[in-house]
């Protein structure tokens, strides 16, 4: 299995390279040069297995110059009981009937990026060893909430690593925010920017392809990497679950093998949503692919309209890690649906760049139409989903699965259609304790103290906040500083001590 650039059809690398770059040096995205087939007994033997065994299984079809032993070892690292508090890793919880939660945030940071990032610096440090053997990899991440303290946590202390997050001062929750200010370990930095998540993400993708910048750290026996949804040692893991879940229903018989699904993601920058379309191509059954937009709309128009177009009022909202307005994996599902088609992705990224829109051709719009259905929820119907699920199913959900929650019945209540469904949830309520403690009694609290509002959840959702949640208050703050987006570089080189 090799990759390709969804820029440049010329380039053609291997699993390790892929993942040690993380991106192109055409600034394309690697995706997969064919994509792994599960075939009817593929799947019985993965129903039959636990979670790290499926994760092996499906790994080692993407991992092409990986031994066996290796990926098996990577999983075992990954998914322990030491880092995921529930056994089945990711489990499914039944809300109403025919329809599952699927349960992501079990893991150290209380958010669905662990299920990748506790993966991604084993398959780094692998991948490390065959492409850049000596190198100290530097991880340029920029996050939205979530993936800034998964990615912290995953490559905490890993040796030949360092590790710099950037994140937008206003644009993260309290929570976020503390998670990621009191993260420990010697190779770890963190900077928030004046701007918007987009910023933090043209600021890393600029100096990821700046030749200069990498002959500096070159001089240095440094090379970057990222663990952002672009690299696809980040994206492939995430494939896993929706497999994974698929098997969990068969296993326990809430549908028979072959049948069709809906899956239900929230999602900003198209990755995680993008994983679940490379599982319907892999060959598990799934009918609509349902993408939940919060107030930032921008995939909710694109995938009704084909018509991608950023120019448009950036909100602020309760669900963070969807404030976003470039969605860069999108990328990769233009290059799949145009049949491969770099020159096509290139005009369309070209497009997006110097005039910040693109419009897809009828076939691009059609693909779409068959495999896609898209909605929005602004931070109304996210506080009233919030309430009404907690009144109704007595069930606590955060403001991302809230978002997913809506648009799901808006689907419902559009298209008639009762196909069994899952939707994704992916962050623990205790992660933005403030908004849901708002959201189910109805009213906005002055309250600012985290601690109390963890507290207050507590008591409404009849059980301990996770252990790490709690440990975040007797932590000292390390991370402090603030950059304009123009000056990121300048303060990569200040932490890296290059400048």
């Amino acid at each position: 299995m090799n990759y390709k650039s969804t820029r440049n059809n010329d380039v053609t690398v291997s699993a390790s390279v892929a993942i040690s770059r993380g991106i192109s040096e055409d600034g394309g995205l690697f995706v997969p040069e064919t994509m792994p087939w599960l075939s009817y007994t593929d799947l019985q033997i993965l129903t039959d297995s636990d979670y790290v065994a499926r994760a092996n299984d499906i790994l080692s079809r993407f991992l092409g110059d990986f031994t066996p032993g290796e990926v098996l070892d990577c999983v075992s690292r990954a998914y322990t009981r030491e880092k995921f508090e529930t056994e089945s890793i990711a489990p499914l919880y039944e809300l109403n009937p025919g329809v599952y939660l699927l349960e992501l945030w079990h893991g150290p940071t209380c958010a669905f990026k662990d299920m990748a990032l506790q993966l991604l610096p084993h398959l780094l440090s692998v991948s490390t060893k065959k492409a850049n053997p000596g190198k100290t990899v530097v991880i340029l991440v920029a996050t939205s909430g979530d993936t800034g303290k998964a990615a912290l946590e995953g490559f905490r202390d890993v040796p030949g690593t360092r590790i710099l997050v950037f994140y937008p001062e206003q644009g993260v929750s309290p929570m976020q925010k503390m998670q990621m200010l009191t993260q420990e370990g010697e190779n770890v930095f963190v900077s928030a920017i004046h701007g918007n998540f987009d910023d933090a993400q043209a600021g890393v993708k600029a100096v990821f392809t700046d030749a200069a910048v990498k002959e500096k750290l070159a001089a240095h026996n440094m090379v970057f990497s990222s663990a952002n949804s672009i690299n696809w040692g980040r994206l492939v893991p995430q494939i896993v679950y929706y497999v994974s879940s698929y098997c969990d229903l068969i296993k326990n018989n809430r549908i028979s093998a072959g049948e069709h699904i809906n899956i239900v993601v929230p999602t900003g920058n198209f990755g995680n949503i993008l994983a679940a379309y490379y599982a319907k191509k892999m060959g598990i059954p799934i009918n609509k692919l349902i993408c939940a937009s919060n107030a930032n709309n921008v995939l909710t128009e694109f995938l009704q309209t084909g018509i991608y177009d950023r120019n448009r009022p950036f909100y602020t909202t309760i669900s963070p890690s969807m404030d976003i307005l470039i969605s860069s994996n999108l990328e990769r599902l233009l290059y799949d649906l145009s049949a491969c088609d770099d020159g096509r992705v290139r005009d369309y990224m070209d497009s997006l760049s110097k005039t910040g829109r693109y419009e897809v051709d009828d076939s691009i719009k059609k693909s779409i139409a068959e495999h896609f259905w898209a909605g929005y929820c602004d931070d109304a119907g996210t506080r009233a989903t919030i309430k009404d699920v907690y009144e109704r199913n007595a069930c606590v959900s955060d403001p991302h699965t809230a978002v997913a929650l809506n648009v799901y019945q808006q689907y419902r209540e559009k298209s008639g259609d009762e196909t069994k469904t899952i939707i994704a949830s992916t962050a623990s309520p205790y992660k933005f304790a403030g908004d849901v403690v708002n959201a189910i009694r109805g009213e906005q609290t002055t309250q600012t103290d985290q601690r109390v509002l963890v507290e207050e959840l507590s008591k409404l959702m009849l059980s301990k906040p996770p252990k790490q949640i709690a440990a975040l208050f007797q932590k000292p703050v390390r991370f402090q500083g603030v950059c304009d987006a123009e000056a990121m570089q300048d303060t990569i080189f200040a932490a890296l001590d290059l400048a």
